[in-house]
């Protein structure tokens, strides 16, 4: 797979899923292959930041006051408050300064906001729905990963339930049962649609 040239606008590559389904680990392996020509779009988001996170390279951090503000000013692709005074969104401009660099933009997003991208700019985008074996497994994954209290897991697989109904929507249905191979398939998938 050759480079993109230069002048040409990048693709983008949503991948949208319920919260530990293993798309971030997923967006993370792509983003090692060059000739993929990669580059993660980075949303902003009012929640706070975890330890490990950084600004600017996992999430914009800002305020929910200054979050509604930018709704106002029409800066995002799409925005959602996913709980109660936690927004997430990608900006406009973010897009923008990425496609001009004719990079292919990789989006780990949640599911509706995968949809609204892919309703943007239906011909640019691919949209892949990383699907679990089973709602029981994820459960399994949310708990295991240790980062968040019980009613914070509870609304995640409230939320989660009504996400894997929206699979349908999307381009692809990747299973994310092994992750070597959910990410081979994820590889295939993107070096078809770029190379187009």
């Amino acid at each position: 797979m050759k480079h993109m040239k230069t002048g040409k606008e990048g693709k983008l590559i949503v991948f949208s899923a319920p919260s530990g389904s293993g798309k971030t680990s997923i967006v993370r392996r792509l983003m090692d292959f060059p000739e993929l020509n990669l580059a993660f779009s980075v949303s902003a988001t009012s929640r706070p930041k975890r330890d490990y996170e950084e600004h600017g390279k996992h999430y914009y951090f800002i305020s929910p006051e200054a979050f509604k503000q930018k709704i106002e000013e029409n800066a995002f692709v799409e925005w959602e408050e996913v709980y109660p005074d936690h927004y997430y969104g990608t900006l406009k401009s973010e897009i923008e300064r990425l496609r001009k660099e004719g990079k292919n933009i990789i989006f780990d997003i949640d599911v509706e906001g995968g949809k609204n991208i892919k309703k943007m700019f239906p011909q640019e985008t691919i949209s892949i729905f990383v699907q679990v074996p089973s709602f029981e497994d994820l459960e399994k994954r949310l708990r295991e990963r240790n980062t968040e209290a019980e009613e914070k897991i509870r609304l995640r697989l409230e939320k989660a339930r009504k996400e894997m109904n929206e699979a349908p929507y999307f381009d692809y249905i990747l299973l994310n049962e092994n992750l070597d191979l959910a990410v081979e398939k994820a590889y295939q998938i993107i070096s078809e649609f770029i190379g187009k």
